[in-house]
């Protein structure tokens, strides 16, 4: 009987094996027959016999389908042992080391990378633009200067907002380069103005700001160390009032734009303010403007107070500076459609709201004072990495002067939970709502010296969540300002923390945080001869749109 014209055994193996050559089979000539590939001839033979039956080929080729369907079972597990004293030879030694679970498997990774993923990666270990054009705004302006607190906005984060929030991250880099590259303050500098070299072109820098601690180093710290310089000076380049002064930027943003940015702690006068964290009554220098009694109850961090009220014999104090140079672009920009970003990192930000709070009061007063028509232009905060700045009251006192705060925290810095050792702000929301424990809480908010509360919305993003960040960074990563603009511009939403096309580059995050970026990506790039020395003060103009 011929089965598909083979009419020999010695032919039926040959076809067999010719026709799957590359897989290895239990039917290949060149592998020793084990039983299976015996028990396979032998059904062959049969179905090569003259006189079979149909139902019987049915059957055989029923079993031989069964046969070839079989997994082989896995080899048995090969246990390694370190060597022991008597047997010290070097192939001994690398097999008892378990290589195969520590340096290859990474090293692996990286060269099975797939050309998508490592042309993804060069590209943002480029600084080569990849830019589209920054959507109009002109419209839609005041809800993203958060007139209605950023409602439908933050989950999911929408790609305008996302822009927003990094480019006023960047003004406030530009405030840490300006100070680092002249730490010193002297009088010679203070008549000459600060150059900041700022990523967005179409704003100019207008005021230097300064600030000045009340606070003094014992004399013992001096005599210990004399040679500290600038970070022993009462008085410190803090950040710099900007405004936009470019037509186009300004019919895209449907406004023309004042932006106060705020760097963070950087002298050691700074770190001891920050230190002095009981709360104090906020003083009330504008009576008039007394919503619902809020500043009689507002208190705040008493460092954070010093270092906005103080002033100096050559230097005004950081509050009268701010007020005065805001009044006078409202001056000079008097009839057009205006707004003041106020935007800080770390202790900057905690001055942030001190200065939205006091602009908010002592512009509408002027405004009621000179008889102005207009209303006072709207006043928003972003701030990064910000800690608690006042008490409840203080949070009623910004909330009724109608200023708009947005908070970017990451789960994992530390700064965002401190001053305050009481109840966090959900646990005091559940008691005033289900418990009904007002009463109570408003006695602690006014009589002690640590209930802190935050203010504003939040947009909470995680540094574990980044692909590039180790798991385990530690804190300075954490807070630092590079990895907070790595995390907004992969947030995507609370369901999907990173997003796959993020563009943003990682040169600076490198630079600065190199110890903290996952190994296979350091060696990647200098796989990719990235030169971050030349590299780390070529910024981006603009964060690019989303693809």
């Amino acid at each position: 009987m011929q089965i598909g014209g083979i009419t020999s055994t010695t032919q039926a193996r040959l076809n067999f094996r010719t026709s799957r050559p590359a897989n290895p089979s239990p039917l290949n000539p060149l592998i020793r027959p084990s039983s299976s590939s015996t028990q396979t001839v032998a059904i062959l033979d049969q179905l090569a016999q003259p006189g079979t039956t149909h139902e019987s080929t049915k059957t055989h080729l029923s079993n031989l389908d069964k046969l070839l369907q079989k997994q082989p079972p896995p080899p048995p597990p090969i246990t390694k042992h370190l060597p022991t004293q008597h047997n010290k030879g070097p192939k001994r030694l690398f097999e008892g080391l378990d290589l195969a679970k520590g340096i290859w498997p990474q090293m692996k990774a990286m060269e099975d990378m797939s050309p998508r993923n490592l042309h993804h990666l060069q590209r943002l270990l480029s600084m080569s633009a990849d830019y589209s054009p920054r959507s109009n705004l002109g419209h839609r302006w005041r809800d993203y200067h958060g007139r209605n607190d950023w409602e439908g906005l933050l989950d999911p984060l929408d790609h305008n907002l996302r822009r927003e929030v990094v480019r006023y991250g960047e003004f406030v880099q530009s405030a840490y380069h300006a100070f680092h590259s002249n730490p010193t303050t002297s009088a010679d500098g203070l008549a000459v103005p600060r150059h900041v070299a700022l990523t967005d072109k179409s704003y100019k820098v207008t005021k230097s700001l300064y600030a000045t601690s009340s606070v003094g180093l014992p004399k013992w710290v001096d005599d210990l160390a004399p040679d500290l310089g600038w970070l022993t000076q009462r008085s410190s380049w803090i950040g710099y009032v900007a405004v936009c002064d470019d037509k186009r930027e300004i019919a895209r943003m449907g406004r023309r734009d004042i932006v106060i940015a705020l760097r963070g702690t950087a002298t050691c006068l700074e770190w001891v303010e920050n230190m002095r964290d009981f709360l104090v009554r906020l003083p009330n220098n504008h009576k008039s403007n007394d919503h619902n009694n809020n500043n009689c109850k507002a208190k705040v961090e008493c460092g954070f107070l010093s270092l906005y009220k103080t002033s100096s014999s050559l230097i005004p104090s950081l509050a009268e500076s701010l007020v005065k140079e805001v009044t006078r672009l409202m001056e000079l920009y008097k009839g057009e459609t205006l707004s003041i970003t106020v935007t800080g990192h770390s202790l900057g930000a905690a001055l942030a709201l001190l200065a939205a709070n006091d602009l908010s009061t002592s512009l509408s007063n002027s405004m009621n004072i000179n008889g102005m028509a207009e209303e006072a232009p709207p006043i928003a905060v972003y701030s990064f990495g910000g800690p608690r700045v006042g008490n409840r009251g203080f949070v009623d006192c910004l909330t009724s002067n109608g200023v708009k705060v947005l908070r970017v925290v990451n789960s994992q810095d530390m700064v965002t939970r401190v001053p305050g050792m009481f109840v966090s702000e959900m646990l005091d929301e559940k008691l005033r709502r289900e418990v009904k424990a007002n009463g109570l809480l408003d006695v602690l908010d006014n009589n002690m010296p640590w209930a802190y509360s935050h203010v504003g919305k939040e947009l909470r993003v995680d540094s574990k969540m980044s692909p590039f960040l180790k798991p385990n960074a530690d804190v300075g990563c954490c807070h630092d300002l590079e990895a907070y603009l790595h995390l907004v511009d992969g947030f995507l939403s609370s369901n999907c923390p990173f997003r796959a096309n993020a563009k943003r580059s990682l040169v600076r995050l490198l630079h600065e945080q190199g110890s903290n970026v996952k190994k296979l990506y350091t060696s990647k790039a200098k796989a990719l001869t990235v030169n971050l020395d030349k590299e780390q003060a070529l910024i981006s103009t603009c964060l690019p749109s989303p693809s």
